[in-house]
């Protein structure tokens, strides 16, 4: 039976979230601080932690640091109220594998821990800059932490209209997934470079891979390279090379953001949308 620590500050919610867990088959321990958690942390094995962040004593993100020093590798589901992208990018700086808003769907909860528990295990995220402003990453080449950061990036835009969130969500997924699955070939010790820049009037995701590139004259199995009329015709090139359905990812990206920019090689992409 997998095993979790919830540390949480408020009594009524460490009830609820023991209660939902434990209904779900799983072994619950709770404590009510960062301190007390550290200590159970220290006695006992635990295959995932929920940490509230705002406790007294100890935080829940000074907890995550103190387990990294400490050499304690459970996967950690941030809970917290707090959307500031200080709270958010310390939490991905301090290798949290999701972040969960608050008030939390005891449905959504169960579902995110079953998937956690049963994820594999990546190389880390690497935090090269952390300021609202300017986030830049290395990612694992690797479907799960593709997963695991969009929701993570979609905090930080959370301000914007849902029209544009999710806008500039969808062409970040495309575009990220691309990197990953042909430019790193799935292969976890490679990475994949994402810059996101937010400025008053513009946002813009920088993403380089580390594959050789492309030539859009060779995507026939992409819709960019046919005339509107024809953009059905890649299916049937799919098909014949096994691969899985899609292909219209670029055109949809150029359809939904305002700049959609590839370096010569096509192993860097920039996109931007225009807040104005």
């Amino acid at each position: 039976m997998k095993k979790i620590l919830v540390v949480e500050d408020d009594r009524t919610a460490r009830y609820l979230l023991s209660r939902t867990l434990k209904a779900a088959g799983f072994s619950v321990s709770t404590a009510q601080d960062g301190m007390l958690g550290l200590q159970q942390l220290r006695k006992k094995h635990f295959d995932l932690v929920l940490l509230d962040v705002w406790m007294p004593k100890m935080t829940g993100l000074e907890l995550l640091a103190q387990m990294r020093v400490e050499g304690k590798h459970p996967k950690a589901v941030v809970m917290t109220s707090d959307q500031t992208p200080e709270t958010l990018l310390r939490a991905i700086r301090e290798q949290a594998y999701q972040y969960l808003s608050k008030p939390i769907d005891p449905k959504a909860l169960v579902r995110l821990v079953k998937d956690a528990l049963a994820a594999s295990a990546a190389p880390p995220i690497e935090v090269i800059s952390a300021k609202p402003h300017w986030v830049e990453l290395l990612l694992p080449c690797d479907m799960g932490t593709a997963e695991r950061i969009q929701s993570f990036m979609a905090h930080l835009d959370a301000d914007l209209s849902d029209e544009v969130r999710g806008a500039i969500g969808q062409v970040f997924h495309e575009m990220l997934l691309n990197a990953i699955e042909w430019g790193g070939k799935l292969d976890p010790n490679r990475k994949v470079r994402v810059s996101y820049l937010r400025a008053k009037r513009m946002l813009l995701y920088r993403i380089a891979d580390p594959g050789p590139g492309f030539k859009i004259e060779d995507l026939d199995h992409a819709a960019i390279s046919y005339e509107p009329d024809q953009l059905m015709e890649h299916v049937g090139v799919r098909q014949q090379k096994g691969m899985r359905p899609g292909g219209f990812g670029i055109l949809m990206a150029r359809a939904m953001v305002d700049e959609l920019i590839y370096n010569e090689a096509h192993n860097e992409v920039v996109f931007v949308k225009y807040l104005d």
